[in-house]
């Protein structure tokens, strides 16, 4: 094997290892967040829908700075510093006894996210031939699912004891992938400017005005995507009254990931454009969503969130192939940092108006108004995408 197309094979095996530790170490922690401060310390869904919302903006609204500090000194120091900050933010969480202190866990947990997500993701970019991207995105997507399951079971589990061994977990996995990110990866650098001031990487993804105006109009889809945080456990433990059965929506998740994703994807791009597999994953989503307010049978929920997911497994390749298939060489990591600022809007309206007005729905006995707006924000977002990428003759495939 030529030594170019073995460094790649041997990145990509480690890619794949370094991202089951960050999911199993994220989805220890978040899943339960919600249930820990809203069911059993009875904080208002607001309160902890901000906390949630701001570590959601931090990381993704500062994303751009990650990705052009990689972009200048490379992927390593970026992420191994990343990763012991988002170990850190977990040790505090772990103490959480008042609001202030749950703010400041996940500030620390989104500076350490803004670190190192964006030299993650420009790392698939080079060291993933175009080819190929889209279904190494599949598999990235496939082991993600099965580490939510892993993570949000034995996330459960430790909450029988203490909410405590929760975040320690969750902080030992990040501490794991930060050693052997030091110990194992390569200095890799991530873009092919040389030694570039800060800035110019910045400059050159923010004066992209169509990659701009997709990032905004990805807002909406992360509105909605991010309810497996927040609106959705807290329903799914409103309905079966059991905090366990949460675990249903991630073996459902999984289920749909490791069976359906890599064929769908597949069939899909030999097809349709990367653009139309994302809006009619969005529409998938979005119609799941809406009936959640009037349904009382966990049953139903469940089947609801069936298609949900069946929505993000069809949208979620296609959107991170659209991004990378979008991104400048000169500036990858920016660009990836960039394009998290969507993430970043939609993580702080998702989750403070999420929480928002699940307490107003559930004080006026109307459960129904958060989902129906949700709704509403999918479609729109539908529209926006269909009219931005219809007219475009670039080849998106």
């Amino acid at each position: 094997m030529p030594r170019v197309s073995r460094v790649r094979s041997l990145g990509k095996y480690f890619l794949l290892l370094d991202n089951l530790l960050v999911i199993l170490g994220f989805y220890v922690v978040f899943p339960l967040v919600s249930i820990r401060f809203v069911d059993q310390l009875g904080w208002a869904a607001l309160m902890v829908g901000l906390a949630l919302g701001l570590r959601q903006f931090l990381q993704q609204g500062l994303g751009i700075f990650g990705g052009a500090l990689a972009d200048r000194f490379g992927a390593k120091p970026l992420i191994v510093t990343g990763m012991l900050l988002r170990a850190a933010g977990f040790a505090v969480m772990a103490m959480a006894d008042q609001p202030w202190i749950l703010i400041l866990s996940c500030a620390l947990s989104a500076f350490g996210g803004t670190l190192f997500d964006p030299p993650r993701l420009a790392l698939v970019i080079k060291l993933t031939r175009p080819h190929e991207r889209s279904r190494f995105y599949s598999l990235l997507m496939m082991q993600d699912n099965a580490g939510v399951v892993v993570g949000a079971l034995l996330g459960s589990w430790l909450l029988r004891y203490d909410f405590h061994w929760v975040c320690w977990f969750g902080a030992g996995f990040f501490i794991i992938a930060a050693a052997l990110n030091a110990f194992v990866l390569p200095s890799y650098r991530v873009s092919t400017s040389v030694r570039a001031p800060i800035m110019d990487g910045i400059k050159i993804a923010v004066r992209d005005r169509y990659f701009s105006r997709y990032v905004f109009t990805m807002t909406g889809y992360y509105v909605l995507s991010i309810q497996v945080l927040l609106m959705l456990p807290l329903l799914i433990n409103e309905v079966s009254g059991a905090p366990e059965t949460i675990r249903w929506m991630y073996i459902i998740q999984a289920i749909l990931s490791l069976t359906l994703l890599y064929p769908i994807a597949r069939w899909s791009e030999k097809h349709f454009r990367l653009d139309q597999r994302v809006i009619a994953g969005l529409l998938l989503m979005t119609f799941s969503l809406i009936p959640l307010g009037f349904v009382s049978s966990l049953s139903t929920v469940l089947a609801l969130i069936f298609v949900f997911y069946l929505g993000v497994i069809i949208a979620e390749p296609a959107r991170e192939t659209l991004s990378a298939s979008l991104t400048s060489p000169q500036a990858r990591a920016s660009y990836m940092g960039f394009s998290k600022l969507g993430l970043a809007l939609g993580g702080a309206i998702g989750y403070t108006g999420g929480g928002w007005l699940y307490d107003i729905g559930h004080e006026l006995n109307l459960p129904q108004v958060p989902w129906l707006l949700l709704g509403v924000i999918g479609i729109a977002t539908a529209l926006a995408l269909y009219r931005q990428f219809s007219p475009r003759k670039i080849d998106l495939k």
